[in-house]
């Protein structure tokens, strides 16, 4: 969810998009609607026949608007009862709040107002929003995470008032109210940039993992070749439906087309959004020794950057975008393929599709949405369907779902 009004000359006169980006370059009145059009798109992605629509969580940038994903997906709950979507809150890092038992109660609230659909997702947080913008320490978080993870767990899961006496977090009485209405709580997936302990992490619980890169498919193979090994070493089956991720979505008629509709609004995204100062990338600590020497160049190498490089990105053209797979665009049969055969290289069973990009106008990310829901997404639906999905929510016994008013929709059926 960016902000489209970063001058021509953003990269040249400004030092980067998150953290410490100038407040004189923020047009209010703009993000008004702004908002307004990214809540009629997920609408409208839902009425579609999305499986289920997302939102996520970043601060004190341009880069992305949402700073609550509890406030969005509060938005969305009572406007998608009418159609068959789900509600992914991919937000929430615990390490941010204090206490996170917040965490848990908003989400509940959250399960209970859209009827048992909710998915949630935890990650730990990326160093700009976490460690510069909230001054979360680098080195604990990820004790912090796990701390705030198992009391929002425990939380829902619990019968009875309980005091919680961590290092982080300390509650003579835990007692959230509601509950979620999806018992003992609703789906977890796990999101992570590649860290290996996010991956150990999501195997040790036994949730999906989810890579959240705009790298696309290419970059994404050696992750989960990794991801895929540890599954097989903790002696867990290779369902698909326990991998996904992120990756850019452009449908049009015509490949040529697809390139004249999206290419300005996709280099917006990385030639401003992406501008990002390299001290704010990863602060000392936030990232194990481990996990750096998977991305780092091996010695002597002749690539000086990280595949997971803005800065190369940011001189990518369409062609080289296309190629990498950073972007599936193109046309349906093009899309379609692609898609197909990312899914199956990788066994990659969920997809977290950007719609919208960059600059990309209200009325052509629902173009783009529609052209994939109708000649693209039919024909993906039966990829990895005789694998069981045991982290999407069910069915809840004996709940009937309040008749809600959909309001005066503006979207097309």
């Amino acid at each position: 969810m960016p902000f489209d009004g970063l001058p021509d000359d953003f990269k040249a006169n400004h030092r980067s998009v998150w953290v410490d980006i100038s407040p004189e370059l923020q047009d209010v009145k703009r993000m008004h609607v702004l908002f307004n059009d990214y809540l009629d798109e997920l609408e409208y992605a839902a009425v579609k026949g999305f499986d289920a629509i997302g939102v996520n969580e970043h601060h004190s940038n341009a880069y992305g608007l949402m700073s609550s994903p509890n406030m969005m997906g509060a938005a969305l709950s009572r406007r998608i009862m009418d159609t068959q979507a789900q509600l992914l809150v991919m937000g929430d890092a615990v390490s941010l709040y204090n206490p996170p038992i917040r965490v848990a109660e908003e989400l509940a609230m959250l399960d209970v107002m859209c009827g048992g659909r909710l998915i949630t997702g935890f990650p730990v947080g990326s160093s700009q929003d976490a460690n510069f913008a909230y001054g979360v320490k680098p080195a604990s978080m990820r004790a912090k995470h796990r701390e705030g993870f198992d009391l929002v767990l425990k939380a829902w899961k619990s019968k009875e008032v309980f005091s919680f006496n961590g290092r982080f977090t300390k509650l003579r009485y835990v007692n959230p109210w509601p509950k979620p209405l999806q018992n003992p709580h609703p789906p977890i997936w796990m999101p992570g940039s590649g860290s290996v302990e996010t991956m150990d992490f999501a195997v040790e619980m036994d949730v999906p993992f989810f890579l959240l890169s705009y790298f696309g498919a290419n970059f994404a193979r050696g992750n989960f070749e990794k991801y895929w090994e540890r599954v097989e070493l903790a002696g867990r089956d290779r369902n698909p439906h326990r991998a996904g991720m992120v990756q850019l979505v452009m449908v049009a008629d015509t490949d040529a087309e697809a390139k004249k509709l999206y290419e300005k609004h996709v280099q917006y995204f990385y030639q401003r959004c992406t501008h990002i100062y390299p001290g704010f990338t990863e602060a000392p600590g936030y990232k194990t020794v481990r996990s750096l020497k998977d991305v780092l160049p091996a010695k002597g190498s002749a690539v000086k950057s990280r595949p997971d490089s803005f800065a190369a990105a940011q001189k990518y053209s369409w062609e080289e975008l296309i190629e990498q797979g950073i972007v599936i665009g193109g046309s349906p049969d093009t899309v379609r393929e692609r898609l197909e055969a990312a899914a199956k290289e990788s066994s990659i069973g969920n997809w977290i599709l950007l719609m919208h990009i960059g600059s990309m106008p209200r009325e052509l990310a629902m173009h783009n949405i529609d052209m994939f829901t109708e000649k693209v997404m039919p024909s993906l639906s039966s990829v990895f369907s005789e694998s069981p999905h045991n982290w999407w929510p069910k069915p809840v016994e004996g709940f009937e779902s309040a008749q809600v008013d959909p309001v005066a929709r503006s979207v097309r059926r």
